[in-house]
């Protein structure tokens, strides 16, 4: 499980490196609920997909980096997922993008997605 998990991350900042707003909302459930750090609520892959559409003609890149992801089993393929990461614009570091996402990831016949997504900036105090 944890395997195929983190390969879903993985795919997850290749789609989005890659500017490919229907691979990326494929990594998605159908009906998955998906908030953005600033409180906007998509439901479902559709809209995922559409707001990644226009979000990837932008110079942001994903960095990853946040370390290794705490995956939490909560039952027969369904997991809790958190995981850093951060972000360049037009290729320069912006530490004040950094984020702590939060995944529902689950076991579909097509292979895992997830469910669920939750993205918080990350506070310095």
């Amino acid at each position: 499980m944890s395997t195929e998990i983190k390969n879903l991350l993985t795919r997850l900042t290749e789609t989005w490196n890659a500017g490919d707003a229907t691979a990326y909302a494929e990594l998605f459930t159908e009906d998955a609920d998906y908030i953005t750090f600033f409180g906007l609520h998509l439901q479902g892959r559709e809209a995922i997909e559409v707001t990644h559409r226009q979000l990837f003609q932008s110079p942001i890149k994903l960095t990853g980096g946040g370390g290794e992801p705490f995956i939490k089993p909560l039952g027969d393929g369904v997991a809790l997922v958190i995981s850093g990461g951060g972000s360049t614009v037009e290729g320069r570091p912006d530490p004040s993008r950094d984020s702590i996402v939060t995944f529902t990831a689950v076991s579909t016949p097509g292979g895992w997605r997830f469910a669920s997504f939750q993205n918080t900036r990350v506070s310095r105090p």
